[in-house]
């Protein structure tokens, strides 16, 4: 919910053992170590899930950015309850890490601030798309382009109202550490209130 105070969500074990296997997916050579699984839910029940990218995580939780009024957007109005995964193969003998929770959004000082990192190529594209409509044809998407690029010719183009961040709160974290016959090794961490405890899980 945009505006509210955040409280510390993610026990330092947890945001520890993250950013170490993230930084280690970086320097294996994966190509895309932050892209993650999200998984969310229309008002009707049906899942959906797609690929989007990690653009930073603490102790409140992972963020990621999109356009507010795409199916993804309404999905997360309807039921904000959300499940991330991330999978590094190229990690020991593959990495994933299952997270699940609730996803809010960021307030607009923060959104700002990522957007004005974008590349403006980029930052044209979130005032042209209109994430998830029916497009009648390619040459319409170029003339929305074209349009922004002359509208925001010789200045900074600003955060589009409809886009902006999210943060996901977790509830669950989940570490699966890949081994030769299946032995995997799975540690499930759950929060209660503000206390996280974690168990072994069989593979």
């Amino acid at each position: 919910m945009q505006g509210k105070s955040f409280k510390a969500m993610l026990s330092p074990e947890i945001l520890q053992t993250f950013r170490q296997l993230l930084e280690e997916a970086k320097a294996s050579g994966d190509l895309e170590p932050t892209a993650m699984n999200l998984s969310s839910v229309d008002a009707d029940g049906r899942v959906a899930s797609r690929i989007v990218l990690l653009k930073g995580v603490d102790e409140r939780g992972l963020r990621f950015h999109t356009n507010y009024d795409s199916d993804k957007g309404s999905q997360l109005a309807a039921h904000p309850q959300v499940a991330l995964c991330f999978h590094w193969k190229p990690l020991r003998h593959g990495v994933q890490v299952r997270v699940e929770g609730v996803a809010r959004k960021l307030q607009a000082e923060e959104s700002d601030a990522y957007f004005a990192t974008r590349p403006r190529g980029s930052q044209i594209g979130a005032w042209a798309s209109l994430q998830s409509q029916t497009l009648p044809e390619r040459r319409s998407f170029d003339e929305r382009v074209a349009r922004y690029e002359r509208e925001f010719d010789g200045r900074d183009v600003p955060r589009p109202p409809h886009w902006g961040g999210y943060l996901v709160e977790p509830d669950m974290v989940e570490f699966w550490y890949g081994a030769e016959f299946r032995l995997h090794e799975r540690v499930r961490w759950s929060r209660h209130g503000q206390t996280w405890t974690h168990r072994l899980l069989y593979p």
